[in-house]
């Protein structure tokens, strides 16, 4: 029994690092209609960023991570302007073949710029576990599990209360709609893209807080989509529900699945979910079912 509850546990913290990069990739497709399937690498750099402030700058944290944060935005601000909004009523394999190009752009990239080595990455976060009884939670995981329901929390806020939220919404329930109520379209897609790419960021600093920075941190990004699948591509506190049920489910097919499967089952889990979603409710779990009229 203390085995599963830790299971669980475990899952649940990782869940919500899962949920925070979803939440990436909810906001852009909110206001622009892409999902963006660089956005593991877009958090890689994000982490390169980071690191870079930290160390080559020689930047302290406090400073440091505002300053990552900052250049992630304008990151951003460069992608949406010169990748996708060229893009802008294309048809939609355009911009998956613009996502894929931008994945082999951008690796190679980090490769010219900052190598293949891996580099250690500044502890941002205590090291080590909490005791809760028998049960020992990952500090780094469990700040970072505060922060993605603090940041679910007040994207919802932001989308529901705002004026800007709410103009992002009707943006992205139809881009034409949006226009003729006067609402900039791209405007709601600048907004999108920077906050995508500074949550994404957050998301960097969490999972490699003490650990080792490399080109392998893109990863993250396509174990995410899936969550973001099947929380609902339009749903904030979606993709933190999806999160957390993606992974419980991981870390359960890790403890009791992985030992008959040499560990295989817990690496594909989040693929073969993507085909059931796709499959069975391609809105996912809380998305909007879009019913036209002919």
């Amino acid at each position: 029994m203390v085995e599963l509850i830790q299971s669980l546990s475990s899952g649940v913290l990782l869940g919500l690092l899962y949920g925070i990069v979803a939440l990436s990739f909810v906001v852009i497709y909110r206001a622009s209609r892409v999902v963006n399937l660089a956005q593991g690498e877009v958090l890689m750099i994000g982490a390169f960023l980071a690191w870079m402030a930290a160390s080559s700058f020689g930047l302290p944290l406090y400073l440091a991570i505002p300053a990552a944060l900052v250049m992630a935005a304008c990151f951003g601000l460069m992608i949406e302007r010169f990748v996708f909004r060229p893009l802008t009523g294309q048809p939609i394999f355009s911009i998956v073949m613009a996502s894929i190009g931008l994945i082999i752009l951008l690796r190679g990239a980090t490769m010219v710029i900052w190598g293949p080595a891996t580099r250690p990455f500044p502890q941002v976060f205590p090291l080590g576990g909490i005791e809760v009884g028998p049960i020992m939670l990952n500090t780094a995981l469990l700040i970072g599990g505060v922060i993605t329901i603090a940041c679910a929390e007040g994207l919802n806020w932001f989308f529901m209360r705002t004026d800007a939220g709410l103009r992002l919404a009707a943006v992205a329930e139809d881009h034409t709609t949006a226009l003729s109520m006067g609402i900039s379209v791209r405007k709601s897609a600048i907004i999108a893209w920077v906050l995508g790419t500074t949550l994404a960021t957050v998301a960097a600093i969490i999972m490699l807080s003490g650990s080792v920075l490399g080109v392998t941190a893109a990863e993250i990004g396509f174990r995410a989509l899936p969550v973001a699948l099947l929380g609902g591509l339009e749903s904030v506190r979606g993709a933190v529900i999806a999160g957390v049920v993606v992974g419980m489910a991981e870390a359960l097919a890790s403890t009791y699945l992985d030992p008959l499967t040499n560990g295989a089952l817990s690496q594909i889990f989040p693929f073969i979910l993507i085909i059931l979603v796709l499959l069975i409710r391609p809105q996912g779990l809380f998305g909007w079912k879009i019913i036209e009229r002919i």
